[in-house]
């Protein structure tokens, strides 16, 4: 396997992980509408802490740091994608307040706030998707075609001291412990808790 392809693999990795905590909080904000199967706040919260302190705090400022900032020296084809991807990184973490503000509203108003609760988080998931579509679609193909060798060595060495945990690198124990609390206390198909 290449250098590219191994960080190719470890970007996609990463994507998937983030998409299955977006299918779960899509999963149970679904069953409150069909069903009127309560959400249990703290499954939700956990899910928000983890992109929280995976993707915003990790994941993105990688991508910034190393892919980024390579691409943006070797095409200037990029420079539009990669400042939206941009401005949509920085404002990831705020996007993450909003939705943990519309969960507090609905813990505290009942499902008087479920509509305003579920289009919040809709919009966000909705917008996360449409992030990594432009990323693996856009950005990577320009990436394939400008980096060089050496370009993909340095982005593969500075992705490799942060991996995600999901997929079984070398990661904080902390970051495992939080997936599997989600997996722990989520109910089924998201996870093993109470159903």
């Amino acid at each position: 396997m290449t250098i590219k392809s191994k960080y190719l693999a470890s970007l996609y990795d990463e994507h998937r992980s983030i998409a299955a905590v977006l299918h779960g909080m899509q999963y149970l904000v679904r069953e409150m509408r069909e069903r009127g199967t309560r959400i249990d706040p703290k499954v939700f919260r956990a899910m928000l802490y983890y992109l929280d302190v995976f993707p915003e705090r990790m994941h993105h400022p990688k991508e910034e740091e190393h892919l980024f900032r390579r691409l943006r020296e070797r095409s200037a084809e990029a420079a539009d994608v990669l400042d939206e991807l941009g401005r949509e990184h920085t404002r990831g973490g705020q996007a993450i307040r909003d939705v943990e503000q519309d969960l507090v509203r609905l813990e505290a108003g009942g499902e008087r706030e479920f509509p305003a609760f579920a289009a919040a988080v809709e919009s966000f998931i909705d917008a996360y998707w449409a992030h990594m579509r432009r990323e693996e679609q856009e950005v990577m193909p320009l990436a394939e075609r400008a980096l060089t060798p050496e370009d993909w060595a340095e982005i593969e060495a500075a992705w490799a001291s942060n991996r995600d945990p999901i997929h079984g690198h070398q990661a904080e124990a902390d970051y495992r412990k939080l997936f599997s609390r989600i997996v722990t206390i989520a109910p089924p198909p998201i996870g093993v808790g109470p159903g």
